[in-house]
């Protein structure tokens, strides 16, 4: 009875641990399915557009320091002598003598030189288009020079009707060509022509091809952008 009861038992255990090891691996897909993390996202980089300090004032020389006034002296009264009469008659009886006339030349009229302007006295220099100072947030963009030539050609096209202290901001994407894709506002200003405006600028650039291939080092194929308008940065 022993040995035919063995291979009975035996057979019930296989199913068992059969079911029991599909159960749990079909637990550690579960698992693993859930702890699985999601593709990463290429990086954005955030340009704020500043404008480059206002330029000094450099018109003219130095003024000098105005010198004192002082009053001339007066000069010492001279004393006339008393004519003796006898003299007189002398002098009024005696041919007068004829002293000829002596050429008079031609004085050329002195031209008196402008005096030149005053150091500091001429105007202030305006907010360049060419924008200097780039703000960047989010990855450190390898390429400085890249982006300053984006900032500055969608500067030099930006030109807004309305300053009241709007901002917005525009996203989009340059590709390896140069070209842009995805152009669409990221953050409104409330005035639909402001916005028409920032969205202008970017296109007109795009449009001219003025932001060139992406540079040769770079191994992204596109290159995400953020801009942020403000006209009280730029001129």
């Amino acid at each position: 009875m022993t040995d035919i009861a063995a291979p009975r038992e035996l057979r019930l255990r296989l199913p068992i641990a059969g079911s029991a090891l599909l159960h749990a691996v079909a637990a550690a897909a579960l698992l693993f399915a859930r702890t699985t993390r999601p593709a990463p996202q290429p990086p954005t980089y955030a340009v704020t557009l500043v404008a480059a300090p206002p330029g000094e004032r450099r018109i003219g020389v130095v003024q000098p320091p105005p010198a004192a006034s002082t009053a001339p002296d007066a000069p010492a009264p001279i004393a006339r002598e008393t004519p003796d009469p006898s003299r007189m008659k002398a002098l009024s009886k005696a041919k007068p003598a004829r002293t000829p006339k002596t050429a008079t030349p031609n004085t050329a009229t002195s031209v008196r030189p402008s005096p030149a302007p005053i150091a500091g006295g001429g105007p202030v220099g305006g907010r360049g288009a060419d924008v200097a100072n780039v703000s960047i947030a989010g990855v450190q963009f390898p390429y400085p020079s890249y982006l300053t030539n984006v900032v500055r050609q969608i500067a030099l096209r930006f030109r807004p009707t309305r300053a009241d202290g709007l901002r917005a901001e525009v996203a989009f994407l340059i590709r390896r060509d140069g070209s842009v894709a995805g152009l669409r506002l990221q953050t409104r200003s409330g005035v639909y022509g402001f916005d028409t405006e920032a969205l202008g600028a970017v296109d007109a650039a795009a449009r001219a091809g003025a932001f060139g291939p992406l540079p040769q080092g770079f191994s992204d194929d596109v290159l995400p952008v953020i801009f942020s308008f403000d006209p009280r940065l730029i001129r």
